[in-house]
């Protein structure tokens, strides 16, 4: 279990390194797309992928480079998209919210809310009909339950009893509105889908050992032919909605609030307990570092590097051959 929760907090510390150099770089204006930033949030992405198997397909939302990330999408095809070169991993067509690797089992985000949901479902349907042994896991914000999407989704896939597991990681905010004013106060996600005929359970977003495990236990249940599940991970962005910065002078949060979620901080959380249980060094923590900004300097070296399309290009993989 020592080399598991070495590896999830090497995980989430990539995350945020990647991340935090991308709010470094954004101020220079040569990443023209909108970042969604995952900071503070690190352990859901972390915790579940690491519970899946290459062979497992991923589908995200508009807070999506965690998720790519935990689930080995290629650091060097993520950072060339975003500065819209041809050697993204979108081929510079999408920037941050349409990141996609087909390689690792990540088959894509979008930015419009619950949009992904209904396809992540479709592709656990297609598991089955094939016979094939993978899992489909969609991650989604809070504020996709809101949307008629989620619950026919939700609704077919218990009818069907499909390999899919739905992840919500509830961040309090869609946007700058608060759940009071989008959901009826003392209501649970959990209790929703549950009324739906799902699997459900509710966890701390900020605790990658809860995380893992909860997903572990989920995911093998899906495996077994228990049908689908769903998952509620409580958890908090630090910086703002959509961009590198932070944003609680506009007071729809309170500093107070923020303080209090930041000082759960994930990453800060796991290397503690792993350094409390001399599990971890701070040689070994500052070797990682060193290796993850050695691969994130040459990321970035790559895409700054790359070509721009072609024109022409414009018109190309536009449908599915």
């Amino acid at each position: 279990m020592t080399a598991t929760r070495k590896d999830l907090f090497r995980s989430m510390l990539y995350i945020r390194l990647v991340e935090e150099r991308i709010a470094d770089e954004y101020a220079h204006q040569e990443m023209r797309c909108p970042v969604h930033f995952s900071i503070g949030q690190e352990a859901v992405s972390a915790g579940v992928c690491a519970a899946l198997t290459p062979n497992d397909k991923v589908m995200s939302n508009h807070r999506c480079h965690g998720h790519y990330l935990a689930k080995g999408g290629n650091l060097n095809a993520m950072i060339a998209e975003f500065y819209g070169k041809a050697t993204g991993c979108a081929s510079g067509k999408g920037g941050s919210m349409h990141l996609v690797d087909l390689d690792c089992g990540f088959l894509g985000a979008a930015p419009i809310v619950a949009s992904t949901i209904s396809i992540g479902v479709g592709t656990a349907f297609a598991a089955k009909q094939r016979g094939e042994s993978r899992v489909s896991v969609v991650f989604f914000g809070e504020g996709a339950v809101e949307t008629g999407g989620f619950y026919e989704s939700v609704n077919f896939a218990v009818l069907h009893q499909l390999p899919v597991l739905f992840v919500c990681e509830n961040n309090l905010y869609s946007v700058y509105s608060p759940l009071s004013v989008r959901q009826p106060e003392g209501r649970e996600i959990c209790d929703l889908a549950s009324g739906i005929g799902i699997s459900s359970q509710k966890g701390d977003g900020n605790d990658v050992d809860e995380v893992y495990q909860l997903t572990r236990t989920a995911v093998d249940a899906i495996r077994r032919g228990d049908g689908p599940a769903l998952l509620e991970f409580s958890t908090y962005r630090w910086r703002e909605h959509c961009g590198p910065n932070y944003d609680n002078d506009l007071g729809y949060r309170s500093t107070a609030e923020f303080e209090e979620w930041r000082a759960h901080c994930p990453v800060e959380r796991t290397r503690k307990s792993l350094e409390a249980k001399n599990a971890i060094s701070e040689i070994e923590i500052a070797a990682m570092r060193a290796e993850i900004n050695t691969a994130v300097d040459a990321a970035f070296a790559f895409a700054k590097n790359s070509p721009y399309p072609e024109p022409d290009d414009a018109y190309t993989a536009i449908y599915a051959s």
